[in-house]
């Protein structure tokens, strides 16, 4: 008999998600972590000076409100999120801004002679956000369940996705806006892969907004273990696994891994052209991260951008394309686009009384190990001169030390692989089941899967679906529901 049902190997937030769901259908399961806390891509701790708490890796969650397993799992009902008036804001020269309400309305009003245009571009998506969230959260090899929306979101992708994206906007605000969302991919543009990561991205800004979550990312995590533990699951952190020989004997083993270390870990397991297709998985440019902790809050030159949860610092549209074509040509950028977050202007917790935390990254040729501390600097100083003098600490990561940080992230690709379309249906292969292996009761469950980046659970919770089906031959999903 098996010493436990389900093993996870990685406590990430789609490790924990697999695990939560296993244990609500009754199954014991065990969670193995190679570090000493949980999280993954969703840890917070004190990186710069004592009582300034930074969030190691995600920051804002777009899919915190959107994700199918986080509705299920009722997260808003577990921790408190708190919805900013501007999900996101887009500085240009000379004091002028892109703001991006949670209201589209508004947002479309500031806009000018660019707000129809903006509004007829995002409005059939915003009032389908949800039904957007579905269909950028499955497998692009299904059938999408509402054929209208994946109509009204296939077009403005290629229209967005193609070099004639401009031919909508006379100005230079709202393009810039898009290309900011857009840039998140972490791929040239314009690409359909990116203009869908914008319409995605900024149908949930203006529909249910870009949630920061009090305490740090850290507590969905913890709301996630508090739930496994309470239904009889267990976790071992410090818990490096280099083969199936560490595990305890189990039904299903699920990995919140790259398809790299599942090759290696369960490669004999596993038929040779198998593993052949998961080491030959391709990996994409890095990040560069930068923790700051200030004496006061970003003196941004257009006040507005204060009430911002997100930041996206990089100029015009034109700009922050050029700049992603250098990084993807293996070249570092003078002009980098920055990906900023502002967690403590509605987080007091986060920082002493007065004082503030600001996260902030930038993309860089995969393996860099070149300190992009100065460079992100004199962007922001660029929107919000005086910044530099608020500085009272700063923690850098290099996109080398993001690796050694979470393995997950090969040569510091936080997507944990390159988002390209090809990449985004055969994730990691070609499969209307991604998640089950070849071999007997083991699963993948990591953001290699699809629908690959983010804090959304949904790769785990996919994995674990399948494992109760093929594995325990359960057909019925669990409720998550809190008290259930």
């Amino acid at each position: 008999m098996s010493e436990v049902d389900a093993v996870v190997v990685g406590a990430g937030p789609n490790g924990l998600a697999a695990a939560v769901t296993l244990a609500r259908a009754g199954l014991s399961v065990r969670v193995f972590e190679k570090n000493s806390t949980i999280g993954g891509g969703a840890r917070s701790k004190e990186l710069t000076l004592p009582g300034f708490l930074h969030d190691v890796c995600s920051a804002v969650h777009p899919m915190a409100l959107a994700s199918g397993f986080f509705q299920r799992f009722r997260l808003e009902e577990r921790i408190d999120l708190v919805l900013p008036e501007v999900s996101y804001g887009h500085p240009l020269d000379g004091g002028r801004a892109g703001i991006a309400y949670h209201d589209l309305d508004r947002t479309a009003g500031a806009l000018g002679r660019d707000g129809a245009a903006f509004h007829s571009l995002m409005a059939p998506l915003v009032e389908r956000a949800d039904q957007v969230a579905r269909l950028a959260g499955s497998n692009l090899l299904m059938a999408p369940r509402q054929p209208i929306t994946a109509a009204l979101f296939g077009l403005r992708v290629l229209e967005q996705g193609l070099p004639t994206w401009n031919l909508r906007f006379e100005g230079d605000v709202a393009p810039a806006m898009l290309a900011g969302v857009a840039a998140h991919a972490i791929r040239p543009m314009p690409s359909p892969v990116t203009a869908a990561a914008a319409l995605s991205l900024g149908s949930y800004a203006h529909g249910r907004g870009w949630p920061v979550p009090v305490g740090g990312s850290q507590a969905i995590v913890d709301a996630m273990a508090a739930d496994l533990v309470a239904h009889g699951g267990q976790i071992e952190t410090d818990a490096g696994i280099r083969s199936l020989e560490q595990l305890p004997s189990s039904t299903a083993v699920l990995f919140d891994t790259t398809p790299r270390a599942v090759a290696d870990i369960a490669g004999r397991r596993l038929p040779t052209v198998y593993t052949d297709a998961l080491r030959t998985f391709r990996y994409g440019n890095g990040v560069a991260k930068v923790d700051f902790a200030l004496s006061g809050p970003v003196p941004w030159s257009n006040a507005e951008l204060r009430k911002a949860g997100t930041v996206h610092v990089g100029g015009t549209r034109a700009e922050i394309a050029a700049s992603e074509a250098e990084v993807a040509s293996g070249r570092h950028t003078s002009n980098p686009y920055v990906l900023v977050a502002q967690p403590s202007s509605f987080d007091p917790s986060r920082a002493p009384e007065g004082k503030h935390v600001l996260w902030a990254y930038t993309h860089v040729p995969k393996d860099s190990t070149i300190d992009q501390t100065e460079a992100i600097i004199t962007q922001l100083e660029r929107f919000a001169p005086g910044f530099r003098d608020l500085i009272l600490a700063s923690s850098s990561m290099t996109a080398r030390d993001m690796e050694n940080y979470n393995p997950n992230y090969i040569g510091g690709d936080i997507a944990a692989g390159a988002a390209t379309l090809s990449q985004l249906v055969r994730r990691p292969v070609l499969s209307l089941d991604p998640w089950r292996t070849p071999a007997s009761g083991i699963y993948l469950c990591s953001s290699s899967t699809p629908p690959g980046p983010g804090v959304h659970g949904l790769a785990g919770w996919y994995a674990a679906k399948s494992a109760l089906k093929h594995s325990f031959g359960i057909g019925h999903m669990p409720s998550l529901a809190p008290g259930y």
